[in-house]
């Protein structure tokens, strides 16, 4: 057995848990998977065991997402859901489409949208309870789920084929060594393994560069989200209106755009999507959303009302294209961590529990194969056909492919990405015969900063707008200070000598939770890393210019605590 990470010095022997199946992250995606593979070994009267462990200290904590919800997958995976989960759900009743300007909203009419723009059908609330839902239903079914511990390395076998991971040690102190409350981590080990951490996983990440799982797709890009929910007064709310709008306080050429959703106890979810392949290094998503809320159309909703959360992360945006090869020697990618979203409908949970459902057909399938043939390990060739094969007769493959030109498009500038892309899915239905990719990745984007204009932002007012501490505070957010940083810099000289130097220290403003911090010393500047305010969202592993910047996971349970997210 090959175990790629470092003991501790003088630490004891790691213990081992042995399943059938493990599945890293515990969003829709995985939660879906153990759920169906539970289904199959149900209907086949076959002993299979499941495990899920998740990051966050309970299952939905790191979970944020808009959110409008298809309920395609749902009603696949569980048809009674709407009973079993519980959870309260608001269906659409309006959809409007607007495009700003810095004080106007100009409505684009219906029969204008793509059909990929109307929520005819859909729920809104919140996902975060789903997850928690789903997992009572993982568990009901024998799932053994295991929220607050992170997988912080993948193990192998001497052949080189994933057999399961290593769970992250808790109780070291900053200098790496341990502490009276340390714990080392757990070997979990499993015939295969289901990576579904969602955008940009750790572990993914590593998978993805280890076996080349990209070497054939265009590259990834991705989008920043940052979301607060408010209750307004009851006379402001319209329950089941979804507001999407695109333009201003963005440029012309800076993909993105808002969206503000009414649902439940008079709530309403106002956000900003900010495609991080975006140029000026003086651009910060954090103000920018912060300005969107003072325009007339958005904030005539929240007047008078009171923000009860916050948060944010990066969610996939290269479609179809950008997918890397779904599975591996041992396992396989799901959900967010594959980069199964649709962004054209600004939509990923009904993706990621359908890949979750294929990823678990075609895990079954071939485990028993494996289990008849008397072998330990599952065939990877037909764990990748069956997986890959599945995905292609889905009705997934079917809606990523009619808008996989959605993010080429859009590259070409608000207005002509617009019209060309629907252009093409008012009269093609998005059955073109060309196939657009992306040749660049979001990090490249970045201009210097002499060949930039510099945004000047106003300072929040405390009603509408609000500075980032307070907005942390918000999330619930705690990470234990006596612990390595969990954001790790390859070269530590980088900071200053070149993203300060050249692009303005950019890290100081895509970051959504005021982390990196440039402090003028009498001496000399240098980066200051505050990592207990970590929302966990990875943009600064997608956007830093040099990639010099590594997302790790902190201990586990450790980061926000989303409320209704």
């Amino acid at each position: 057995m090959n175990l790629s990470q470092q003991p501790l010095a003088n630490e004891p022997e790691r213990e081992s848990m042995e399943f059938d199946v493990l599945i890293v992250g515990g969003g829709p995606s995985g939660l879906a998977a153990a759920i169906h593979l539970k289904q199959l070994a149900a209907q086949h009267q076959h002993s299979l065991s499941v495990c899920l462990i998740d990051k966050g200290a309970s299952i939905g904590a790191h979970i944020l997402s808009g959110a409008v919800i298809d309920p395609i997958a749902l009603n696949e995976l569980l048809p009674d859901w709407q009973q079993t989960l519980a959870v309260p759900l608001t269906p659409v009743t309006e959809d409007r489409f607007l495009f700003l300007n810095d004080r106007r909203a100009t409505r684009i009419p219906q029969k204008l949208l793509p059909d990929c723009f109307t929520n005819h059908g859909n729920l809104i609330g919140s996902l975060g309870l789903i997850c928690a839902g789903l997992a009572e239903q993982a568990e009901q079914l024998g799932v053994e789920i295991y929220p607050g511990f992170t997988g912080s390395d993948v193990l192998y076998n001497d052949e080189g084929a994933v057999i399961g991971v290593v769970t992250g040690d808790q109780g070291v102190d900053k200098s790496g060594q341990p502490t009276a409350q340390y714990q080392p981590g757990i070997n979990l080990l499993a015939k295969t393994t289901l990576f579904a951490e969602g955008c940009r996983g750790q572990l993914g990440k590593m998978l993805i560069e280890k076996f080349a799982l990209d070497s054939q797709s265009a590259p990834q890009t991705y989008g920043l989200g940052l979301k607060e929910v408010w209750q307004i007064p009851a006379e402001q709310h319209q329950p089941g209106l979804v507001i999407h709008c695109a333009g201003w306080p963005l440029g012309h050429d800076t993909y993105g755009g808002g969206f503000l959703y009414h649902y439940g106890d008079n709530l309403v979810s106002v956000g900003l999507v900010v495609g991080l392949n975006y140029a000026n290094p003086y651009l910060s998503p954090f103000e920018e959303f912060q300005r969107l809320k003072t325009h007339p159309a958005i904030s005539a909703f929240l007047q008078n009302g009171q923000r009860l959360s916050y948060g944010a992360r990066t969610m996939v945006a290269g479609g179809l294209s950008s997918l890397p090869l779904l599975s591996f020697k041992g396992g396989a990618l799901l959900g967010d961590n594959a980069g199964f979203l649709n962004a054209a409908r600004i939509k990923g949970s009904h993706c990621a529990i359908k890949s979750g459902m294929l990823a678990a057909q075609a895990t079954f399938q071939a485990l028993l194969e494996a289990h008849q043939q008397n072998q330990d390990s599952v065939d990877e060739t037909t764990l990748s056909t069956l997986y890959q094969q599945g995905f292609q007769e889905s009705w997934l493959y079917k809606e990523l492919y009619q808008t996989r030109n959605f993010k080429p498009y859009m590259k070409k500038g608000l207005y002509w990405g617009s019209m060309l892309f629907g252009t093409e899915q008012l009269l093609f239905k998005g059955r073109v015969p060309w196939t657009l990719k992306l040749t660049e990745r979001d990090h490249q984007a970045l201009q210097l900063a002499v060949n930039a204009k510099r945004i000047h932002y106003p300072k929040p007012d405390g009603v509408l707008t609000f500075d980032r501490l307070s907005s942390v505070f918000l999330s619930n957010t705690h990470h234990q200070e006596d612990q390595p940083c969990h954001l790790k810099l390859t070269d530590n000289r980088i900071p200053i000598a070149v993203n300060l130097a050249d692009y303005a220290a950019p890290e100081t403003r895509y970051c959504p939770a005021g982390v990196y911090e440039i402090v003028e010393d009498q001496q000399q500047p240098y980066l200051q890393i505050n990592a207990q305010n970590c929302l966990h969202c990875k943009a600064c592993d997608i956007k830093d210019p040099t990639q010099n910047i590594t997302w790790t996971a902190p201990q586990g349970g450790e980061g926000p605590i989303y409320q209704g997210m």
